[in-house]
């Protein structure tokens, strides 16, 4: 795919950002992303509001928050009620509303396979985008939400876990990334991305490959879901991890001291995952203050290098 070629585009596919980024003024640029994917636990409603808090998590990635949203629906109308996908849209609707963001509309297509997802389109002040570039030698490394997300899923459908057992997963999903968004821009950002399907090494990879430098992981200061490592241990772990480590190739390395579980859950894909932030080492503990006062544990899981592009998983 060859970038289009347009003096106000501000971010691209280059880098593989989360959303694209286009400049309207010199006070407004749109921030455009979708997303959409089937159903990753059994309650609609819950299912509707991961979606949506996964969607608009691209907008504020790029330090932007969600303006308007469109709903994509592909439903097996033969197969389900319509009430299962009323109860989806409540749940992303709901969400919606606590991003105060506009619902303005959809399109739905009959589909064997449910899936639910939004079009999403925000706002950011161009000279203020964040992006996965820009990561530099000394930065720490933050993350604000736990991982484990596609360990607990996989369990869930292979009936190892229980839906009780799911649930701090889902509420984990379903949560917006806006509070940690907004705490991470009263400081400095050089760069930032969500975890998502590409797992945190993954996108870790395509920071350190953007920003030209190697991150360094601390697999012990990984913030980890109940019963995540356990089950990882246990191989409850999905595909999409080998193919997230084919991914990231030589490019990735851990170390053999590293406890049973840890290197596949940090390959591990996530859903409405949290934000990666690049910043200052001398702002980390402020950044992780001003996180807690908003709810949102913030873990300091690694650090920037010069050197090679690459990540390493270390004890």
């Amino acid at each position: 795919m060859v970038r289009a070629a347009h003096p106000d585009l501000i971010v691209g596919i280059e880098h593989a950002d989360d959303a694209g980024v286009v400049r309207l003024n010199a006070e407004q640029a749109l921030v455009q992303t979708v997303d959409f994917f089937t159903p990753i636990v059994d309650d609609a409603r819950m299912f509707g509001a991961i979606a949506a808090a996964n969607a608009m998590s691209d907008v504020y990635a790029m330090g932007g928050e969600p303006l308007t949203v469109l709903n994509i629906v592909c439903f097996p109308n033969d197969k389900l009620p319509i009430e299962v996908l009323q109860e989806i849209l409540l749940g992303a609707g709901e969400k919606v509303a606590e991003a105060k963001a506009i619902l303005a509309g959809g399109h739905s297509v009959r589909d064997p396979e449910l899936k639910f997802g939004l079009s999403v389109t925000g706002l950011v002040h161009p000279e203020r985008v964040w992006a996965n570039q820009g990561a530099r030698p000394g930065d720490a490394l933050v993350l604000t939400k736990p991982l484990g997300t596609g360990v607990l899923s996989t369990a869930l459908k292979s009936e190892r876990i229980s839906n009780e057992e799911m649930l701090p997963a889902a509420q984990s999903m379903a949560r917006l990334n806006r509070d940690a968004m907004l705490a991470a821009k009263e400081g400095t950002v050089h760069a930032c991305t969500d975890v998502t399907g590409n797992g945190l090494v993954g996108h870790a990879w395509e920071m350190a490959r953007s920003s030209e430098c190697r991150l360094v992981l601390t697999a012990g200061e990984l913030p980890l879901l109940q019963l995540a490592r356990e089950l990882a241990a246990e191989g409850m772990v999905p595909g999409g991890a080998r193919a997230n480590e084919r991914y990231v190739g030589d490019a990735f390395s851990a170390s053999d001291e590293l406890a049973a579980g840890l290197r596949d859950v940090a390959l591990c894909p996530e859903t409405s995952g949290g934000l990666l932030i690049s910043l200052p080492a001398s702002d980390a503990d402020a950044l992780i203050g001003r996180l807690a006062k908003r709810g949102v544990t913030g873990c300091r899981i690694g650090r920037v290098e010069a050197g090679e592009a690459g990540v390493h998983l270390g004890p």
